[in-house]
């Protein structure tokens, strides 16, 4: 039977996909936000199965995450190939939100010879404007593409796409910068392509929610005139509600070595009935082919993408190993799957070695810092899943928090959590952040002053989020009502959001004690039935 592509291809929160093939190697990356390491890495052989390799953006020389607000940070990285290494340019949005002129906003380049790095460190490009992707001509010219914000009283934000050439020995743009192409909407997500003569610009289109899209126009010199295609839309699904992938848009190309073309989007799937995309935007693969007037369409005609696709017939099927659900904290070093907010994991706050087979957590910060924060946690990649962890954990005062959380960003967020009360001792209950607004569900605590292990889960099945806890892992008992897990998304609450659900560990200690939160285990798993 053919090989079939199945959509999402990395499902949860993996927005803003850039894919590069070298050889027969095939590489996703996307944008990563607030959650550090950025931008991870994803790899395949076949275009069906993906494993994750790791992230590029290591180290804080090379992303600066302290303070940026939330959905802020890496947007819509762009990776490719040339010259015998790897290319990356990448955005830190350190402003943004509704009703903000400006967004101090900074590219860079970062380059390596070997995709698992190391990553140089950047080159800083330009600050006009976001989504950059860098086009390598047949000319050996390099170019920057980006969109250009503009801030000033009564102008469109999105001001058009802007191109300049980059001299790599200088490291340094050169030369004017040319606007290329300006419709009259949101506009960005440039990428730059050559066949035949034409140069190709890809184009997202819409805003990255509902009405998105993705467009094309092409030129016969890279700095334009440009054409717009006569079809509206390559991918879009704005105009069906029905379709399960939604807000399609915002991808880049890819051929394969026997020229056989696809294209990585983006794209949502809604939780009905409040249409909440909890997974948040999601990395989809569509066949594609050119027209006999030079224009890219989908394989299977029309624009709407597609769940299922064909593979490609050249490529032999090329399974990963499954990854485990289950953490046992058994390794010196924390596995890739996990990501920390806008701090890099370090042994001042999170620590591997100091009791073997646990992770020990020390309190730093509340959940609505932007700066130190000592939480891990993982995609949500599945609609119903039950996570869950045991901690050993003795707080002392109420300023002393830890426990398992369900997390979209400082606004909102569930967390079932361990802390002390001055009548009652250690107590298990929960506390919630409902799009800025801070809250104690008092009346769903209970004393665990006999508890010495604390085990805690957490069960999502769709829009339903229900915590419960146990002294012994085997009898459970809920912990307060059932909370709507469908907050967890970027259709909800004031503001831009971009991210997607996360599920993870956490400690605060806002009275500066940092008191350690030991953790056994953490474990995921997809509830199928």
């Amino acid at each position: 039977m053919p090989l079939k592509i199945q959509n999402p291809i990395l499902p949860g929160f993996h927005p803003d996909p850039s894919i590069c093939r070298v050889g027969d190697e095939y590489y996703i990356v996307n944008s990563s936000f607030e959650w550090f390491p950025g931008v991870p890495i994803h790899h395949s052989r076949d275009l069906v199965n993906w494993r994750l390799i790791g992230h590029a953006l290591t180290r804080p020389s090379q992303l600066d995450l302290r303070g940026v607000v939330d959905s802020g940070g890496v947007w819509a990285p762009s990776l490719s190939f040339a010259d015998g290494q790897f290319w990356l340019v990448y955005t830190n949005v350190r402003t943004c939100g509704m009703g903000r002129p400006f967004k101090d906003i900074k590219i860079f380049l970062t380059t390596s010879k070997d995709i698992l790095g190391p990553w140089a460190e950047p080159v800083e490009l330009n600050s006009i404007g976001f989504d950059p992707s860098l086009f390598h001509d047949d000319d050996g010219r390099k170019w920057l593409a980006n969109m250009m914000w503009d801030f000033r009283k009564g102008r469109s934000r999105f001001a058009g796409i802007v191109v300049q050439e980059y001299d790599h020995p200088q490291r340094r743009l050169i030369g004017p910068m040319t606007n290329i192409l300006a419709k009259p909407v949101l506009t960005e997500g440039p990428n730059l392509y050559k066949r035949d003569g034409w140069y190709y610009l890809m184009l997202a289109e819409g805003g990255t929610g509902w009405n998105h899209g993705i467009s094309m126009a092409r030129s016969r010199n890279v700095t334009g005139p440009y054409e717009l295609d006569p079809q509206e839309f390559v991918l879009t699904s704005r105009d069906d509600a029905s379709l399960p992938l939604q807000k399609a848009g915002h991808g880049e190309l890819v051929a394969t070595r026997f020229g056989e073309w696809y294209l990585a989007h983006l794209a949502s799937r809604p939780v009905m009935p409040e249409r909440r995309c909890v997974l948040g935007r999601e990395t989809c693969l569509q066949k594609m082919t050119w027209s006999v007037d030079g224009w890219l369409r989908l394989a299977q005609g029309g624009t709407h993408p597609r769940v299922e696709d064909p593979a490609p017939s050249s490529l032999p099927e090329t399974p990963w190993p499954a990854l485990p659900v289950r953490d046992d904290f058994a390794s010196e070093k924390l596995d890739a799957s996990w990501s920390s907010l806008r701090v890099p994991v370090n042994e001042s706050w999170l620590a591997l070695k100091e009791r073997p087979g646990w992770l020990c957590l020390r309190g730093r910060d509340s959940l609505h810092s932007l700066f130190e924060q000592s939480l891990i946690a993982r995609r949500v990649q599945h609609f119903r899943f039950i996570a869950g962890t045991c901690l050993e954990y003795s707080p002392t005062h109420f300023t002393q928090m830890a426990g398992l959380i369900c997390y979209y960003d400082t606004r909102t967020h569930f967390y079932l959590r361990v802390t002390h009360d001055e009548a009652r001792g250690k107590i298990l209950g929960i506390v919630l952040t409902d799009d800025g607004n801070y809250d104690e569900l008092a009346a769903s605590e209970i004393a665990i002053n006999d508890w010495k292990k604390i085990h805690l889960r957490a069960g999502i099945d769709f829009q339903r989020l229900q915590f419960s806890g146990s002294p012994d892992g085997k009898n459970w008992q809920t912990v307060g009502p059932v909370l709507d897990a469908s907050k967890l998304s970027d259709d909800y609450g004031q503001g831009p959001h971009f991210t997607g659900a996360m599920v993870g560990l956490c400690a605060q200690d806002v009275g500066g004690t940092r008191a350690t939160a030991d953790f056994d285990y953490f474990d995921y798993q997809p509830v199928t039935t």
